[in-house]
């Protein structure tokens, strides 16, 4: 993963910089960190789930950065969490397994972005401090077929509340072979 860490005109962010980043990747997590800090945020980190809600708990950030998926369970769950107790908190999701039903989900759930690995720094930034009317430029490469069927499947995964054995039902598809592309990073 690429971090930037070369200087960005630092924003005028809200009285409060709080800044929670929940990410498993030791080292991307502390890069992330110094790039943050170095663009006015006071940074908090976490390494797990259970981390990151525990400081939510304790001290709800202005901002957060949230890993997908994490060694002990899904980052959703810190986003809802925060959402919860700070609904104006701006939350970007960062995952290596990207695909729009799960981005969906974290909308839903209160995130203001969601960003597909390798993502730089600039990219969080830009992210956390866009305006409320900015949009996103259109990608550069449409999805493949490919990554179309790839979509397709993790949107009814989800539809399924994740459940692999009715997925695979609802797609005619065998199980284990679900499994086998449920386990794959998203084709590009």
């Amino acid at each position: 993963m690429t971090v930037h860490t070369q200087t960005t005109p630092q924003v005028d962010l809200d009285a409060d910089k709080t800044l929670l980043l929940v990410d498993d990747d030791t080292a991307f997590l502390r890069r992330l960190a110094r790039a943050m800090e170095s663009r006015g945020f006071d940074v908090d980190m976490a390494e797990s789930v259970a981390m990151g809600l525990a400081k939510v708990k304790a001290s709800p950030p202005a901002y957060a950065v949230v890993d997908m998926r994490l060694e002990d369970g899904n980052g959703l769950d810190v986003v809802s969490a925060l959402n919860e107790v700070r609904q104006n908190a701006k939350v970007v999701v960062l995952t290596g397994y990207g695909n729009i039903a799960t981005a969906v989900s974290a909308v839903k759930l209160g995130a203001v972005d969601y960003l597909a690995k390798p993502a730089d720094a600039d990219d969080v930034f830009n992210a956390l401090t866009a305006g409320p009317d900015e949009k996103a430029p259109p990608p550069e490469n449409p999805m493949s077929a490919d990554r179309v069927r790839w979509e397709h499947i993790q949107r009814v995964y989800e539809a399924c509340d994740r459940n692999v054995s009715e997925t695979a039902r609802r797609l005619n598809m065998h199980r284990r072979t679900l499994q086998r592309i449920l386990a794959k990073r998203a084709p590009r």
